[in-house]
């Protein structure tokens, strides 16, 4: 097509041409008391040329001009392009592990005037990286006041830096400025603030971000589930000394974490130490029968307070589920200690050593040997147990 456009622009040229060479017109300017006569094709000719010239002589003009604003313009064209190659090899080195060589990229995008946060934000992460937390903490400064996607960053990686040093509660307020800027929290934020509240011991807060992030498919079921149930045995374990706390706790707690054997069994030792013997008996119970756990059966036995011989005749029928279980044979062993069922205790303790030699079965030995009047056997139990130690 633009073939047959400059084709016929030729033949149009062609006859004009060809028309003004048979042209005899001429054009005759009077100025008193001068006159010029010329040709009419001449005459033509001239008009085009001055146009012409004058049409060059403005785009000289013009660009004589705008010179110096066109060069301020290719220099910061030009700087710019260095400053993206800058921070492309920034990039580049950081993900690589080349961390000196990162920052000092960062910088030089800095200083060939790129406006970005990006650039302080990476130079930060990779002073942080190489332990020169001075430098990073200025470059996280320089940051500041960019856009909102750059100011989320910025505090993300503050958040990330604080909590590194084991710093939980100025991570908090980092992440807390993210809702002043209008952001939402995403996933990302939120999986921060679940390590800031771990690191604090806000086991409540913990419970509720796990909630938040599994609703987003951010954790896996697993994953939340091990950490429920470590928030909940923590609960658990600031309640020494305060039944009525500990008694809430364990009220408000789902029951699929109680029948776990180890939150059941931290519940039993924190009711053992207020007194609350029955109800320790009745947690442990409940957690065996659900799912046997032989650590869990060896505190079945430290549950002694007055007549034991329910508990007794309750261990031995697991025990014809479970004869050789040394935990049980343990807690069985402390029970006929306990009740003064002298020979019922040796025979059990003797058959968890025999399957698992511990510390405590050789110490509840010499306790019976004292009760026996046996001191020599009780030495011999006694140091026995600390060769375990």
């Amino acid at each position: 097509m633009k073939f047959l456009v400059w084709l016929l622009a030729l033949f149009a040229a062609a006859v004009a041409v060809a028309l003004a060479a048979h042209n005899d017109g001429y054009v005759v300017m009077v100025y008193a008391p001068h006159r010029v006569t010329m040709s009419f094709n001449f005459f033509v000719a001239g008009l085009i040329a001055v146009f012409a010239a004058g049409y060059w002589l403005v785009r000289l003009v013009s660009t004589a001009v705008y010179l110096p604003q066109f060069v301020r313009a290719f220099r910061a064209e030009r700087a710019q392009g260095k400053g993206r190659t800058a921070m492309q090899e920034a990039l580049s080195a950081y993900f690589e592990g080349r961390y000196a060589a990162a920052e000092k990229a960062a910088v030089r995008a800095m200083e060939l005037g790129e406006k970005s946060g990006l650039h302080s934000i990476i130079a930060a992460r990779a002073a942080n990286e190489l332990r020169e937390f001075e430098r990073r903490d200025a470059y996280l400064d320089e940051a500041q006041g960019k856009t909102v996607g750059e100011e989320t960053m910025r505090l993300l990686a503050k958040a990330e830096f604080n909590l590194e040093q084991k710093q939980p509660q100025s991570a908090l307020n980092a992440l807390k400025q993210l809702s002043v800027y209008g952001v939402n929290k995403h996933s990302g934020a939120l999986s921060l603030e679940l390590k800031a509240q771990q690191q604090a011991r806000n086991w409540d807060a913990v419970l509720d971000l796990v909630n938040q992030l599994e609703k987003r498919n951010a954790i896996s079921a697993p994953m939340a589930s091990q950490m429920r149930q470590q928030a909940w045995l923590e609960k658990l374990r600031k309640c020494a000394n305060d039944f009525e706390m500990l008694r809430g706790v364990w009220k408000s707690m789902p029951a699929e974490f109680k029948r776990r054997n180890r939150i059941a069994a931290e519940a039993a030792r924190q009711f053992k130490q207020l007194g609350e013997c029955a109800m320790a008996r009745q947690l442990v119970t409940e957690s065996l029968n659900a799912e046997w756990d032989s650590e869990l059966v060896a505190l079945y036995g430290d549950c002694l307070e007055g007549s034991v011989i329910a508990q007794i005749d309750q261990a031995e029928r697991w025990l014809k589920v479970h004869h050789d279980d040394a935990g049980l044979l343990l807690a069985l062993g402390k029970l006929c200690l306990h009740q003064e069922l002298w020979g019922k205790a040796k025979n059990y303790l003797d058959a968890s050593i025999s399957l698992h030699p511990c510390r405590e079965a050789y110490i509840a030995l010499a306790q019976l040997a004292e009760k026996l009047h046996k001191p020599d056997e009780a030495l011999k139990q006694i140091q026995l147990a600390n060769k375990l130690v």
